[in-house]
């Protein structure tokens, strides 16, 4: 199978590397040139739209940043859906809206197209380690056609029902992410107030029943004040927002959510920082 991927970003990079890694021939675009550079460098192709690389691909995968650059790659007058045919199978692999993922699946299914929704979790270190957790929505025959596809971009792979359900799964996940991720900051707070050896702290957290992914991976970048994004603060934002409207749909209070949406506002809105990984949040803190 020949492999379009639109997206070039941290994520998508080292997704693309594990790609040509398994044997894949990867034709990429991206927004801006120059950010593709890892991945031409490391022997994926270039074409100049989203509809180019429709074109010449039998899988297309997308991983943006908004759910407009979604719409935007699909819909737009060089989209996705301005070259793509019958036959072909899309994976959208941004986390989105999951009312967008039903959209895309309805236009592609017109059109006898395969169309999986399946957003990711596990950041840049499981995006550069082919270690992926991959939530998909979508057909079934669809979902296992392209079983070795994502077997090289991930380990834990679920298919959850139908087209959007990738994207309701997902926004489980971001929910229990955003208490880690507020859990992990105020633990470490607090601890450095009290005066606690913060390594020590998150060793023994990561040794007992308070361990989580967040703290074993954000805790020692927040020690040695690295705040690359691994996970940008301003998406997180983005998938907390979508996940409290996709809540308000269904009826539902998430109020801690709400919570962590509020300190990531302020984080990207108020002190412009959403640039910085989601482990930036300590600054919301030192800020007070």
């Amino acid at each position: 199978m020949k492999i379009g991927f639109i997206g070039t970003g941290v994520m998508g990079t080292g997704m693309i590397k594990n790609l040509l890694k398994a044997g894949f021939e990867v034709t990429v675009y991206n927004r801006t040139k120059a950010h593709a550079q890892e991945a031409l460098n490391s022997g994926a192709k270039w074409l100049e739209t989203p509809a180019a690389v429709t074109a010449v691909s039998d899988v297309v995968i997308t991983i943006v940043g908004f759910p407009a650059d979604v719409e935007e790659v699909y819909f737009g007058d060089h989209g996705i859906f301005s070259a793509a045919h019958g036959g072909q199978t899309l994976i959208d692999m941004t986390t989105s809206s999951p009312s967008l993922a039903k959209k895309i699946a309805e236009t592609g299914n017109a059109k006898e197209i395969g169309v999986l929704d399946a957003p990711v979790s596990g950041g840049d270190v499981g995006a550069a380690k082919g270690t992926l957790t991959i939530m998909v929505g979508g057909d079934q025959a669809t979902f296992a056609a392209v079983q070795p596809i994502f077997k090289a971009m991930g380990t834990s792979i679920t298919r959850f029902g139908g087209a959007g359900q990738g994207q309701n799964a997902k926004m489980a996940n971001q929910i229990m992410v955003a208490g880690t991720m507020t859990g992990m900051i105020e633990s470490l707070e607090y601890a450095k107030k009290a005066g606690i050896d913060l390594s020590q702290m998150i060793e023994t957290i990561n040794g007992g029943a308070a361990a989580n992914w967040s703290m074993t991976n954000y805790g020692p970048r927040i020690l040695k004040d690295d705040f690359k994004p691994g996970f940008a603060a301003k998406h997180f934002l983005k998938d907390l927002r979508i996940a409290l409207n996709s809540a308000d749909e269904m009826g539902i209070e998430l109020p801690a959510t709400k919570v962590a949406k509020e300190l990531y506002e302020k984080m990207t809105d108020e002190l412009h920082l959403g640039d910085l990984g989601t482990q930036g949040l300590i600054k919301v803190y030192e800020d007070k």
